[in-house]
């Protein structure tokens, strides 16, 4: 009898032993293991070194390609690797290459990293890809070439794709708030613009009349001290602003920008009835 235990505690033990090992297995290669990371740029330009391919993938569609680092030092400069992938790239755009900004998610080995792409063909490109130069993507910290500072675009984009974006607005004060809305107007972003106004209203008219808007820039905001704010339920900012629209041309105008929020706890919204009536007396 004491043999028969001995057998079967040993075949139990066999079998636990499995279990155990397979178990650690499926979890290293468990899809859970793959989750987008925000990586500082200086990191992420170790990860990626030049001559490196990768894959990019687009938020908002789901559309992948392949492409190749070719250099960059403040930002990766990249190239599409194949003509059938620069179709791709040309279709996440609507079939045309844009300046805008796009939510992406680089995949480079087991890493799912997050980052901001645009669109637009420049400088020079070494691979035959009918793509006639390379194009910029812009990972944490990242900067244009001709700033020290991210570009508010590109980061809005890369918290998009980080899941950090719902975060990131509801924490902005007033004036961030302003500078946010209009990046959304820039780069045509409904999320965006729909997270700076207040929610559970017809925005119908709103979207009507920021779809014939393409560019709308910030000149000159009056500031007041955080501080001053910190009692305050609303608040009014006076805001130059230079609106392009095509076959309009420029428009330059002051907008008064009306914020609310509940409480002084809560987060702030931009109320966007007010917003109409100012944008709806503008050049139509």
């Amino acid at each position: 009898m004491a043999k028969v235990f001995l057998f079967l505690l040993f075949l139990f033990s066999i079998f636990y032993s499995n279990v155990e090992a397979t178990t650690e297995y499926e979890e290293k290669d468990s899809p859970i293991s793959f989750k987008v990371e925000m990586v500082p740029w200086d990191l992420v330009n170790e990860i990626l070194p030049r001559k490196s391919f990768f894959t990019i993938i687009d938020v908002e569609t789901g559309l992948q390609f392949r492409v190749q680092r070719r250099a960059g030092s403040r930002h990766a400069d990249v190239q599409p690797l194949t003509f059938d992938d620069t179709k791709i790239m040309k279709k996440i755009y609507g079939g045309h290459w844009s300046w805008k900004r796009r939510a992406v998610i680089v995949k480079y080995g087991d890493q799912m990293l997050a980052a901001s792409m645009h669109g637009m063909p420049h400088g020079a490109g070494a691979l035959k890809n009918g793509f006639p130069g390379h194009f910029c993507i812009h990972f944490l910290g990242s900067t244009t070439h001709s700033s020290r500072e991210p570009d508010i675009a590109h980061h809005l984009m890369l918290l998009k794709a980080g899941g950090k974006l719902d975060e990131y607005i509801s924490s902005a004060d007033p004036y961030h708030l302003v500078e946010i809305f209009a990046t959304g107007i820039n780069q045509a972003d409904r999320k965006i613009i729909r997270q700076t106004i207040l929610p559970n209203l017809d925005n119908k008219k709103l979207f009507k009349l920021l779809r014939k808007i393409d560019i709308f820039s910030i000149t000159n905001m009056s500031y007041l001290p955080l501080s001053d704010l910190e009692v305050l339920l609303t608040v009014e900012i006076p805001v130059e602003v230079e609106i392009y629209r095509e076959g309009l041309g420029k428009e330059r105008k002051q907008i008064i920008f009306v914020l609310v929020r509940n409480s002084s706890v809560d987060r702030w919204y931009i109320q966007q009835n007010e917003l109409i009536k100012e944008l709806y007396h503008s050049k139509k």
